[in-house]
């Protein structure tokens, strides 16, 4: 694409503030959880997820191809449901299983998805719960598609 991420310092809107791209993880209703399983194959489902604590927070079902990818390879990608502003978040999923992180989790489900669940909800016999620290992510905010699209790293 021709000057895709090369326009002079004083045309566009420039680089994206983090602030941006965690509006809008805050605001996503969707997600699509990118996975690996074996040999290497990629797998790619929507989940409901929660930005809190920075970090994203899903649940997944301990018997899904996607729990089972995660054991394997922790290594995942995350993006919300906005292809004309995407956050695109790469990072390890970490198995969440300490009261205080799950009550966390359950407490910012329930006020962003309008839901009541309680605890019984992520019964570790059959629900696990991920939580996603950014190490890589990328924004891009298409009303300035050439000039906006930034790169976020991460010390974790």
């Amino acid at each position: 694409m021709p000057g895709y991420g090369t326009l002079p310092a004083d045309e566009g809107t420039g680089l994206l503030p983090w602030s941006w791209a965690e509006e809008k993880l805050q605001q996503s209703h969707d997600f699509w959880l990118a996975t690996v399983g074996p040999p290497g194959v990629s797998h790619l489902m929507p989940v409901w997820a929660v930005w809190n604590q920075d970090k994203l927070w899903f649940c997944c079902s301990n018997g899904s191809r996607k729990v089972r990818n995660l054991e394997a390879e922790p290594q995942c990608t995350l993006s919300t449901d906005d292809a004309l502003k995407p956050v695109v978040v790469r990072g390890r999923a970490e198995r969440v299983t300490d009261v205080a992180g799950l009550e966390a989790m359950i407490a910012a489900v329930n006020a962003k998805y309008g839901t009541s669940y309680g605890l019984d909800m992520v019964d570790p016999e059959s629900q696990s719960v991920f939580a996603v620290a950014p190490e890589w992510a990328f924004a891009l905010d298409s009303d300035d598609f050439s000039g906006s699209p930034t790169r976020f790293t991460f010390a974790n």
